[in-house]
């Protein structure tokens, strides 16, 4: 055997003992030597928290809690997994929609049972070269420094490897999709299809297409998609973003049930077929889509107590007010002592005693909330501030809804979906008018704030614009233009001061919370770049 396993170190994981002590055994066989083990989903996650795995081996069934789709959703959102690990995802169950939702999530290679020593050790030893070839990309990649990642795979391109050089265009065309050049990505893709036809390189023009607002284009790109590979989901996906963005929420909620009926348990992509289809008011398919999203949400980082709240509500529209009370009697249960639960789930009991005529009941349930709501200090998720917007509409406080509006579009005018989720409830509540005048005021504030700074900036008084933009995202902690503009003027004044280690840091933290935000991959890259390119000047490399 030319490769070396035995550096690696491995988690092995399966709720079986015996299976585990199999794999084990055939592992020591191919001469492993540091393997480590866990039963279940939080065992996995555990040891990934301490130990950093070059192999991860995990079984898609893990009996009672999170199964191997929801360890590694969760691994990579909680950077658990470190961009040289090769993640094998096993299972002995092949049933189409359990498949589907397993690759869906990308593991690194879809392993079935049973299978011997030698395809396991085949399997390790194919992954480990590719993680080895990209070593340095995805490295870059991973810290955020597009620009670094990108030199590296230009240098991989100029290599005569023709096993590798399929997946180095992808990975350069991913690069280029993340730095905004749409130019670049393009030729790519047009270079790969020319060859052969690859459902990631046609996807990736229509995501290009709808990124630069050719709705039409990127709509016929992906319909031809599914029609050509039925089962390729992330086609599902972005055709319902481009029906969307035509305004066609039909068609939207129409493509996404397609999905889900292929494959039910992407709690996300569940959530999104009940929002579309209660703003078609398809009651009964939000109703079925909202059970879904608690029923697989269960042990998923996607679980919310909204979900729960919103299938209550769906509950009582559809005159099932005793589903409905079950559903929030199960939504207390499942979230106890958690006291955004308790303000959501009263807000709700308000808009159900209203409908039945208990005013005394439904204002002390509303009375109930709004003390909860000002005795929270931690940030509260988006859609449990709409529904307590929607509640104070609903009883004529319009003083407490103006203010959490004004909140909620400060912090996220640039998400458009959320914005038509505002303006759906508002229309609701009989305010349709009410969302675009904020919306209008909203963005003539942050014109004025950005205007302000730059004026700041340009007059050389650096530390007052800093000032400036520095308290507007203490107020708007998620807005994007903010925390972009705060950056850039970090990084504009570190050029004078790269040797000042405060700066750099405050730059840093800057980036990172800008990029958090959500940021562009485009301005991702240019801050990152600057930042490295600063970090180095003051490093003397």
């Amino acid at each position: 055997m030319s490769f070396d396993i035995k550096p690696l170190k491995i988690l092995l994981v399966d709720d079986y003992p015996n299976m585990r002590k199999s794999i084990r055994d055939m592992l020591r066989t191919v001469d492993a030597e540091h393997i480590s083990e866990a039963g279940d989903g939080a065992g996995a996650l555990k040891a990934m928290g301490k130990e950093q795995f070059d192999v991860v081996l995990c079984d898609y069934s893990l009996g009672n809690g999170k199964n191997g789709q929801q360890v590694l959703e969760e691994a990579r959102a909680g950077r658990l997994l470190p961009f040289y690990t090769t993640f094998i995802m096993i299972s002995t169950e092949q049933t189409p929609s359990m498949v589907l939702g397993a690759t869906e999530i990308k593991p690194d290679e879809y392993l079935a049972k049973p299978f011997n020593a030698h395809q396991l050790y085949t399997r390790i030893e194919k992954n480990h070269a590719r993680k080895s070839y990209f070593y340095q990309v995805e490295r870059e990649a991973s810290r955020g420094n597009i620009a670094a990642a990108i030199h590296h795979c230009e240098q991989l391109l100029q290599n005569e490897n023709r096993k590798m050089h399929t997946s180095t265009l992808k990975m350069r065309a991913e690069l280029a999709m993340k730095s905004g050049d749409y130019e670049t990505a393009e030729h790519i893709y047009q270079q790969v299809l020319e060859k052969r036809e690859l459902n990631w390189a046609r996807l990736s023009l229509g995501i290009i297409d709808l990124q630069q607002n050719h709705v039409q284009a990127a709509i016929d790109c992906f319909k031809g998609l599914i029609q050509s590979s039925p089962l390729f989901l992330e086609a599902y996906d972005w055709l319902s973003k481009a029906y969307l963005a035509s305004k066609d929420t039909q068609a939207a909620e129409d493509i996404l049930l397609q999905a889900v009926q292929l494959s039910p348990s992407s709690v996300l992509r569940q959530k999104k077929l009940a929002r579309t289809a209660e703003s078609n008011n398809s009651l009964q398919v939000a109703e079925s889509a909202y059970r879904n999203a608690v029923k697989y949400g269960q042990f998923s980082m996607h679980r919310s107590s909204s979900d729960f709240v919103q299938l209550a509500r769906i509950y009582q529209k559809t005159g099932m007010p005793e589903k409905a009370h079950s559903a929030l009697k199960q939504l207390r249960a499942e979230f106890e002592n958690d006291p955004v639960v308790e303000m959501h789930a009263c807000s709700l009991e308000n808009e159900f005693f209203q409908q039945q005529g208990e005013q005394e009941v439904a204002d002390m349930a509303f009375k109930n909330a709004k003390n909860l709501l000002h005795s929270l200090s931690d940030p509260i998720d988006k859609y449990v501030l709409l529904d307590m917007a929607r509640s104070c509409f609903i009883n004529q406080d319009e003083k407490e809804a103006n203010k959490i509006l004004d909140s909620l579009i400060k912090n996220h005018i640039e998400d458009e979906d959320f914005m038509n989720e505002i303006r759906n409830m508002l229309t609701l509540t009989g305010k349709n008018n009410h969302c675009e005048l904020l919306i209008q005021k909203t963005k003539q504030q942050l014109i004025d704030i950005n205007n302000q700074g730059v004026s700041l900036f340009n007059q050389g008084k650096i530390a007052e614009a800093l000032s400036l933009l520095q308290e507007a995202a203490n107020a708007m902690p998620h807005n994007k233009t903010i925390l972009f503009n705060l950056a850039k003027i970090a990084l504009h004044d570190l050029k004078d001061n790269s040797s000042d280690k405060f700066r750099l840091s405050t730059a840093r933290d800057l980036i990172k919370r800008a990029t958090n935000a959500g940021i562009t991959s485009e301005k991702q890259a240019n801050l990152q770049y600057e930042f490295v390119r600063l970090s180095q000047q003051h490093s003397g490399k």
